[in-house]
Formats: C-alpha cells, sequence, structure tokens
C-alpha cells in the first residue's frame, strides 16, 4: 500500500456502527413506505448536508430516495468512464505509468457500471425488501463500487507531469464517492432484509469429486487419469465423500502440459479455450495444470465463469511473475494472476511474485472474483503478496508468506486453515500481516482469519528478536480485521497491532481478536484504541464462513472442505 494523504471524515462508532451503520440507526421509527422529508432519510447516512443536495427538497419514501440516489449513482458512474476514456485518448503525452493507472481505473469504472446498472433494473422496480440472496449480492456489489473508486484513486500518478489527470480524476472520485455511499446506505435500508445471524453450525467435511455424466464418453479415461493422478498429490484433492451422492459437476476437462503431451503448453491458451459465461449449475470448466514453473502473466476475465484450475501440488506447479511498483506497474496490475470471473476454484498451485523486497507492492495473485476460492494453494511474495480486492472470497489450507501488508484489500474475506508466514523484511522495516482497506461503515467487507497458524518463514525466525511482526494496520478509515481461534506464535509485537499514520482510522477501525492461542495471542498488552477489540463467541459468530461471506450458497458446489462457524 501506498499511505493514503488524502483527508477523510474521522469520527468514533461504536462497534454495532463499524458493523453495519444502519443496523444501529433508525429513520426517526418511520416504516420504509412512510412519507419522510429527506432529511429525515439523510440522518443516518455519513454525511446528511450532502445526501440532502441529493435527494432534493421533496418529500418521499425510502424507495423514492433510495430510486433517486441510484439514478444519479449509474449517470455519474458513466460521466467518470467517460472523463477516463477522454485521457486515455490524448495518452501520446503521459508517461506509462499514468497510461496504465487510467487503464485500471477504466477496467474499475466499467465493471462498477454493470453492477449498478444490475441492481437499478431491479431497484426501480421493487417497493420492498428483496429476497435475502439478493440483497446480499446487491449489498456486495455496491461495496465493491466504493472499492473500485478507491482503487482507481489510490493508482493515480504523483509525478507532477501528470499532476491534471490526478487532480480532474481525484475530484470526480471524491464526489462521487460520497454519492455511491449515499446509495449504499438507502439500499440497505429499504431493500434489505435484517440479518440473521446463525450462531452454531455442524463442520462440513466435503472433498472434491467428479460428477462426470454430462462428458463426452471419450473423456471417462482422462478423467479417470486426472482423478488417480491428483488423488495422490498434494493434499488429497479428488478424496471421495464418505456414504454420500455430492460430487461436483465439471462439464469439460482439458490439460495443460509444457512437454506438450496436454492439451495445451500455456495456461493462458487453456483459458482463452473456455466457454463465456457459463451458468452456476452447468459445471466448471477444468484445467489441470502438470508439474512445472510456468512464467505467464494470467489474467481470467469476467466472461470466464466457473472455471476451476488444478495443479499438481503446491511447490509442483508454479505461476511466477515478478511484477512490481518499483518497476512502474501500479500495485493492481502488478499480479501474477488476476482473476475477476465468479465462482473461480484454484486447488493445488503456486502463485509467486519473485519482484523480491526492494521493489515494493508487488502482487502475486489479486482476485476480485466473486465467490472464489482457493484450496491448498500458496502465495509467495514479499509486500502485497495476497491482494483480496473485493467481493466474496474464500481461502482453506493455504499458505501465505510475505513481509507488509501481505493480506490486502477489500473483499469480503475468509481464510481458514491456513499457515500464515512471515519473511525477513528490508533492514528498518516490520512486518504487518494485514492492511484491511473498508473506506465506508456499509460495506459488507473484511478480513476473517479462522483457525490460522502464523508464524516465522525460515528466514525470518534467526531475526524474530530484531523484527517487529504486526497482526496489521489500517489502510483505510473503517479498516475492518478479525483473528479467531489461530495459534500465533512468538514473533507477534505484544501490541498486536500498528497504526498507520499517527491517529489515522484508530477510532473507527474494527480489529478483533477471539479465542487465539500461542505466546503470541496474549492480549494484555495490546493496543488501546477505541476501534479494538477482544470479542466473545457471540461477536466472532459475525465473521464466520456462513454469517460473513454467506458461503453455505456457494462454497458446497466447489467440493472444498470448509466449517460453516466456530470451531
Amino acid at each position: 500500500m501506498a499511505l493514503n494523504n488524502i483527508s477523510v471524515l474521522v469520527f468514533s462508532l461504536s462497534y454495532m456502527l463499524s458493523f453495519s451503520i444502519l443496523a444501529s440507526l433508525s429513520l426517526a421509527d418511520t416504516g420504509s413506505s412512510s412519507i419522510v422529508p429527506p432529511e429525515t432519510i439523510c440522518g443516518s447516512t455519513l454525511d446528511p448536508a450532502y445526501c440532502k443536495t441529493v435527494l432534493g427538497n421533496k418529500n418521499g419514501n425510502i424507495f423514492d430516495y433510495g430510486r433517486i440516489s441510484f439514478q444519479k449513482s449509474l449517470s455519474q458512474a458513466r460521466k467518470f468512464l467517460n472523463l477516463v476514456d477522454s485521457y486515455l485518448q490524448i495518452n501520446s503525452s503521459l508517461s506509462q505509468y499514468t497510461i496504465g493507472a487510467l487503464e485500471d481505473c477504466r477496467f474499475l469504472a466499467e465493471q462498477s457500471q454493470e453492477y449498478l446498472s444490475t441492481i437499478y433494473a431491479t431497484a426501480n422496480q421493487a417497493n420492498a425488501v428483496l429476497p435475502t440472496s439478493q440483497a446480499e449480492d446487491f449489498e456486495t456489489y455496491l461495496s465493491a463500487v466504493l472499492t473500485n473508486q478507491q482503487t482507481c484513486l489510490d493508482g493515480l500518478p504523483s509525478s507532477a507531469s501528470d499532476a491534471r489527470v490526478k487532480n480532474d480524476l481525484s475530484s470526480s472520485l471524491s464526489d462521487d464517492s460520497k454519492l455511491h455511499s449515499v446509495t449504499l446506505a438507502l439500499f440497505l435500508k429499504g431493500w434489505v432484509p435484517e440479518k440473521k445471524i446463525v450462531t452454531s453450525w455442524p463442520q462440513n467435511g466435503r472433498h472434491l469429486d467428479f460428477k462426470n455424466g454430462r462428458l463426452p464418453l471419450i473423456m471417462s479415461d482422462r478423467v479417470r487419469g486426472i482423478y488417480d493422478s491428483a488423488r495422490h498429490h498434494g493434499r488429497k484433492l479428488l478424496a471421495k465423500p464418505d456414504k454420500t451422492d455430492q460430487s461436483v459437476v465439471v462439464n469439460d476437462i482439458v490439460v495443460v502440459s509444457q512437454d506438450g503431451s496436454g492439451n495445451f503448453t500455456t495456461i493462458n491458451d487453456a483459458i482463452d479455450a473456455a466457454p463465456n459465461n457459463t451458468a452456476a449449475d452447468a459445471g466448471y470448466f477444468l484445467i489441470f495444470i502438470n508439474e512445472g514453473v510456468y512464467q505467464e502473466y494470467v489474467s481470467i476475465a469476467k466472461t470466464k465463469k466457473y472455471l476451476m484450475l488444478i495443479g499438481e501440488g503446491i511447490n509442483r506447479t508454479i505461476i511466477t511473475g515478478n511484477h512490481s511498483v518499483g518497476d512502474n506497474f501500479t500495485t493492481f496490475n502488478s499480479a501474477t494472476v488476476a482473476v475477476v470471473a465468479q465462482g473461480f476454484v484454484a486447488v493445488n498451485i503456486t502463485f509467486r511474485n519473485t519482484a523480491g523486497p526492494s521493489k515494493g507492492q508487488a502482487v502475486a495473485l489479486r482476485s476480485g472474483a466473486d465467490m472464489s476460492t482457493f484450496y491448498s494453494c500458496s502465495f509467495e511474495g514479499y509486500q502485497d503478496t495476497l491482494y483480496t480486492h473485493s467481493l466474496r472470497q474464500f481461502y482453506r489450507e493455504c499458505d501465505i508468506y510475505g513481509t507488509i501488508d501481505y493480506i490486502f484489500g477489500n473483499a469480503a474475506v475468509v481464510l481458514q486453515n491456513c499457515n500464515i508466514y512471515s519473511r525477513l523484511p528490508l533492514g528498518g522495516q516490520f512486518n504487518t500481516i494485514t492492511a484491511q482497506g473498508r473506506t465506508d461503515p456499509n460495506q459488507n467487507t473484511g478480513t476473517s482469519i479462522q483457525n490460522a497458524t502464523i508464524k516465522a518463514a525460515d528466514d525470518l525466525a534467526s531475526n524474530v528478536g530484531t523484527v517487529q511482526t504486526y497482526l496489521g494496520r489500517p489502510w483505510k478509515n473503517y479498516s475492518r480485521t478479525v483473528f479467531m481461534q489461530s495459534f500465533m506464535d512468538s514473533l507477534i509485537n505484544s501490541a498486536g497491532w500498528h497504526e498507520w499514520s499517527g491517529d489515522f482510522a484508530l477510532s473507527t477501525l474494527y480489529y478483533a481478536e477471539y479465542n487465539n492461542t500461542g505466546p503470541g495471542s496474549d492480549t494484555t498488552n495490546r493496543v488501546t484504541w477505541s476501534g479494538y477489540h477482544v470479542i466473545n463467541a457471540t461477536d466472532a459468530a459475525n465473521f464466520t464462513v456462513s454469517n460473513f461471506i454467506g458461503g453455505d450458497n456457494w462454497i458446497p458446489q466447489t467440493g472444498v472442505p470448509y466449517l460453516s462457524g466456530l470451531m
């Protein structure tokens, strides 16, 4: 992360407010269909004065006001996309970095416009709460719109030669973010049903299996061969479910092998061959990647839905690159592998960025893929290794290596049963495991780390006494991170958490710990920030797979084992 010097509104909020500002504020006890003045509605938003300018002076109900805000958000998203395009058309006068930043902004703006269009088409016709699953989807998309705005802003150039680009886009982004914040707040108040937190769950012990009835008969031997190969490598990926008929549906399988024995020799060629916009119930396009080191930059576009990549195991199937901010890439575009396709699954693969600690931000994997799942994978880098950018994500039994902010982003993400290894940073640096980027208290985002093992990597192990390692620091104003039921070794500093810059976000963040173990888990000398909490099981339940990312609705189809709730 680059230090965010942009001034923000800072005010103290309670824990309930940090979970959702609208969960604890009422509209003067009025019903959603009641006609009220706009100032009544705006009283429950972050910036009531700005909200009033959005809604105007006519009285209405929450749905009337929400539609006004949606319409304006969509209009502004289109205008911003046009503004970015106008600068890209004169790119001959811009630096290469600025062109890259503008291309990032264009990608993100186009995505945001699509989200807003989808939601507006439904909300414009609905005068009641939506079905829970649809409401959660839309809340996730609106949260991502704000994340996209901030990501574009963070990547803008700081050079004097391209100052006009930054000034123009920063001004627009600031105004638009306030508007989208109002839209999110009104959507939650009008269209989202009250969320019910479940506090007890059974363990889910499924593992991958293939239901190949939809495959051509000629594929059956290959399926069996892949089954046998994968079963004997890694972590028993394809172990059959115990006395159940549950299975993972696969509609096609291709093999990538560098020696030419498969269907493709590169991962990108295999991805290009995948069908576009596959429906969830049509089954995965499975790409089996044979052992090897693949020096490729892989980008999995939004059209490649329900794609499953399976390797032969951590440190056997490796995808590697070395792009970094130090070599003039944006953080967003430094990723060795970037995925935005819904329903993506990766298993038994190492994702690596070899730029090293001196090159600054250098991402191994960036996911902005909704309902994406990573199982038995390894993410290796230094600063900014794993970019959990946006939407809903799940990581299970993965290894994550890094130094500074090496799990960062603004997704709603649960990392379960993972190994987290801090590496040796440059001289004079300290390690921070997380840097969560929530910018609005109504976003349903945050990082939940459950049943992890947190230790020093081999290169740090002999230097633990001289290098300080912290659980996280607040990248953005409403940063939210929870560690629960995890083992923390002695490398964790007794304060637990580190500030970003002075008192920035210390009262508005939400950092929590629950029932952790190990020498680094003692909370006696933890930070005393008002945003830091030692929580109980009831509060911790908010951050489980079932409640935080709605994982019971989408993880089962992947076949990846998971725990719905607390251990």
